[in-house]
């Protein structure tokens, strides 16, 4: 059903560059609001999820690049989605959470693979 949304937007890249979290914000509300059909108090929430979510983790990247604690990046990372989560969950009903966590996460938010 969204398949092609996501496909169209993963595709779409800047050259490789990372791009910004408002960028990162904007296609995954922009796929959620079309999925679920989100009302605009809605869509704010999620974007608000989103972007502090983005933020933190551009944040922590940076501190990692400049000699962070490399070991200590993982759960912070895994705080700030089960943050995200937990916005999120209050936003959507529970089915719409479910689809999200289920397929439309793994689509629009692949997992890099670990460097060792």
């Amino acid at each position: 059903m969204f398949a092609g949304i996501v496909t169209a937007s993963a595709q779409g890249g800047n050259g490789g560059q990372r791009r910004t979290p408002e960028e990162r914000t904007k296609r995954v509300v922009d796929t959620l609001t079309t999925v679920f059909k989100l009302d605009n108090t809605v869509s704010g929430q999620v974007q608000t999820a989103f972007m502090d979510y983005y933020k933190e983790q551009d944040k922590l990247r940076e501190s990692m690049m400049n000699g962070g604690d490399r070991t200590a990046m993982q759960p912070a990372m895994q705080k700030l989605s089960e943050d995200r989560d937990a916005k999120l969950k209050k936003a959507l009903s529970e089915e719409q959470f479910k689809k999200f966590k289920d397929e439309i996460e793994p689509a629009v938010m692949p997992r890099r693979r670990q460097q060792q």
